[in-house]
């Protein structure tokens, strides 16, 4: 009875068994010969270009060093080393693929003034060079769901001590066995029964690998019978050499914070910041080490316990004929060189990652972010950040103390290249690491005063009307717009008569926008808005002149860019190259550039802006600024100083910057008392350029008497010079003050 159970049970477990068996093929198959592993896009900073008289100081580029985990090392044994003595550093620079070229690792002696580059030499040349790149700082990652993080190797990259360590140590039959080592097993059984316990495992490099790659970590009988199975099932379809490679990569190596430390060639990176070609042997038997258990014996918490085990390596590896005994003893007597902080945050700068992230997915899929091993080239100046970020606390708690200090002021701030509208800086709100809210971005307020530049502008793009000298009327006026009557009036209460455009603007007077606006028209002024680059719809009120258009700051400062730009509307770019995990570009950001406005009126706007700065609401600036730098910009302010705004531009940077509450209540700041503070902060550490405004060849200046309007020969005292777009000069004279003619003729006589 039993034995024909048997027959007829047979055929239905063999059958089973095969089939179980064409199932683990078909999952082993499917993720070995495919994509193995989903590799997180890095994200890229600026680099930093080394050249003589480049504005770089000893303190920075030690400090960008050790950002990039450079090692200080006086023998500069490897590439990631430097040493520094005084006013000179040496260093010797890192291989790294760069979207334009491969630059090989060099290195360099530079010597530093005070605050800039004097010379730069290569000390393999024994020459000048003439410039030099850092490898970019990594700001961040865009992870899948599991953030494991790993850099792929090749067999042939790997150290042999490397393998022979861990077949010392992991594996020693592993060119021999079949996935499964009974060898090891026994070996295994008889150190665990005579130490008491359990100090040596029985698994094949093969079981771990499938343990990891394929499996759960749980302990139980049917996890440890489908590992079994599964590396033998591996070790019959796909070589030696396969699956150790894959292992290399795959072995999990230690946590760093939300990271996962995957594979030898990140691991050699994390903890010595050392390719893993360049590890000695004291590094290998170290890695080695943490394949028992990286928790255990993680060299930054436990460096005993991490050593002690890195020795029993070296022992092992000595025993085994893979070093001499001399070798051996003389890695022990290494320290475990491990850096001192090996952190690499996963956002180093979430705000800007999030605008990276946003202008990708325009282009790219959302797994293809967190699966492809993409490598992302941004704008951002590490620089500039972080002088940025320390504006904006410093000022930001100045400002808590003045205003009302159960509240907190948040802000928000880009700051672009003026050349070309790369974002260089860029702040979501007052805590830099927050992943919330993205201020600069989303958060939409009004602009206050920002907008009356683009009325001046919309006026004089009609010469024939209006000029920088034509008289305006800064006197009360009631609007009717069919519901209640709109009474505006100036910040100080004041009216001021007739004063000329320029002065109106300077000034910031409300009363004399509010008259031009409606003159020229609000709707014109909309659609001088749209010109200038911004496509959000705004409501055409007579009170979208004095600002009630609610922008963000990334708009905001989309517009002050292309009066920076001189008319040219230049979309803001976070990201200047994508290239794929083997290097090979797949996209570069180049620059877009169309001319929407006139550039003698974007000329003769910024020119006011300027007289903003030093005779109007932004003179404070000059407490940060040399008096030469000639910057140009403008203060916004909104109803009951809800919002504190500033925009304006250097010869090199054009920076936009928002303080307020998230609840929309009073911060109690003006834009000069509020974000002016934070631009001219920010702006006196990274600005190197002063504003040198170029006149197009439409642009022609003439002496202007103001309280008239009218021309005034050179003489004449009180007059001052200004531009006009050739053609529009007032045609008539002013008498001088003193009463003398001007012009050649009597003023009198011009008038009959």
């Amino acid at each position: 009875m039993a034995r024909r159970i048997l027959y007829v049970l047979a055929p239905l477990i063999a059958a089973a068994l095969v089939a179980y068996l064409v199932y683990q093929d078909a999952i082993i198959r499917a993720k070995f010969e495919g994509q193995r592993w989903a590799l997180p896009a890095k994200v890229y900073a600026m680099p930093v270009e080394l050249y003589a008289e480049a504005p770089v100081s000893a303190e920075q580029l030690v400090w960008m060093l050790d950002q990039l985990k450079y090692r200080s090392d006086p023998s500069l044994s490897s590439q990631g080393s430097y040493a520094r003595s005084g006013s000179e550093v040496r260093l010797r620079t890192r291989e790294f693929v760069f979207p334009d070229k491969t630059e090989a690792s060099r290195s360099l002696k530079l010597t530093f003034g005070r605050s800039t580059v004097q010379t730069l030499e290569d000390l393999d040349s024994n020459g000048t060079e003439a410039l030099a790149r850092l490898e970019p700082a990594q700001i961040g990652s865009f992870y899948p769901a599991l953030k494991e993080d790993r850099i792929l190797v090749k067999l042939n990259e790997v150290p042999k001590s490397l393998i022979d360590g861990l077949l010392a140590v992991e594996d020693r039959d592993f060119y021999e066995h079949f996935g499964l080592s009974p060898k090891a097993i026994l070996r295994a059984t008889w150190q665990n029964v005579k130490a008491g316990g359990i100090v040596q495992g029985g698994s094949t490099l093969t079981q771990q690998l499938v343990k990891n790659f394929f499996l759960s970590s749980e302990r139980s009988l049917e996890r440890k019978i489908s590992e079994a199975f599964m590396a033998m099932i591996l070790e019959a379809r796909y070589s030696k050499d396969a699956i150790l490679e894959a292992y290399l990569n795959e072995i999990y190596l230690g946590q760093d914070g939300t990271r996962a430390i995957h594979g030898f060639g990140l691991a050699s990176r994390y903890y010595f910041s050392r390719a893993l070609n360049e590890l000695e042997l004291h590094h290998v038997a170290l890695l080695v080490a943490l394949v028992r258990g990286p928790t255990y014996y993680d060299p930054l918490k436990h460096a005993e316990r991490s050593r002690e085990r890195r020795d029993r390596v070296l022992d092992a590896m000595a025993e085994q004929g893979f070093v001499t005994e001399a070798q051996a003893a003389a890695a022990k007597q290494r320290p475990l060189d491990v850096i001192k902080n090996p952190h690499q945050a996963v956002s180093r700068y979430p705000a800007f990652l999030d605008l990276v992230k946003r202008q990708l997915q325009e282009q790219y899929r959302p797994e293809d972010l967190t699966s492809e091993g993409l490598r992302i080239f941004t704008t951002l100046d590490v620089f500039a950040q972080e002088h940025m970020e320390a504006a904006v606390a410093k000022t930001l708690a100045r400002l808590d103390h003045s205003t009302r200090p159960e509240e907190r002021l948040e802000a928000a701030a880009v700051f672009t290249r003026r050349s070309n509208g790369e974002i260089a800086a860029f702040i979501g709100g007052r805590d830099a690491e927050s992943t919330g809210f993205n201020r600069a971005l989303d958060a939409v307020r009004q602009i206050g005063s920002l907008y009356k530049p683009v009325v001046y502008l919309t006026a004089l793009e009609q010469p024939s009307g209006y000029t920088v000298a034509t008289p305006l009327q800064d006197e009360s006026v009631k609007v009717d717009g069919g519901g209640k009557p709109w009474f505006p009036k100036n910040y100080d209460g004041k009216e001021h008569g007739q004063v000329p455009l320029h002065t109106a603007l300077a000034n910031s007077y409300n009363l004399a926008t509010v008259r031009l606006g409606l003159a020229i028209g609000v709707e014109r002024t909309a659609e001088t808005l749209k010109k200038l680059g911004v496509d959000r719809a705004v409501d055409t009120y007579p009170s979208l002149l004095l600002g009630a258009a609610n922008l963000s700051p990334i708009e905001v400062a989309t517009l002050y860019q292309t009066l920076a730009s001189d008319g040219f509307v230049t979309p803001l770019r976070g990201i200047q190259a994508v290239l794929a995990q083997d290097g090979q570009t797949l996209q570069r950001f180049g620059l877009e550039v169309h001319q929407t406005v006139d550039p003698g009126a974007v000329y003769l706007v910024n020119t006011i802006l300027q007289e903003v700065m030093h005779e109007g609401t932004g003179r404070s600036v000059y407490s940060y600024l040399p008096e030469d730098f000639n910057v140009a910009g403008k203060t916004g302010t909104t109803n009951d100083m809800r919002d504190s705004w500033f925009a304006g531009f250097s010869g090199d940077y054009t920076g936009v910057v928002w303080v307020g509450r998230d609840d929309n209540q009073p911060a109690g700041l003006t834009g000069a008392r509020g974000a002016l503070q934070i631009w001219g902060a920010a702006l006196q550490k990274v600005a190197k350029e002063p504003l040198d405004l170029m006149p197009p060849d439409n642009i022609g200046t003439a002496r202007i008497d103001p309280d008239t309007g009218l021309r005034a020969d050179d003489g004449c005292p009180r007059t001052r010079e200004l531009p006009f777009i050739k053609g529009s000069e007032p045609s008539a004279w002013a008498p001088c003050a003193d009463g003398t003619d001007s012009g050649g003729e009597s003023w009198i006589k011009q008038l009959f």
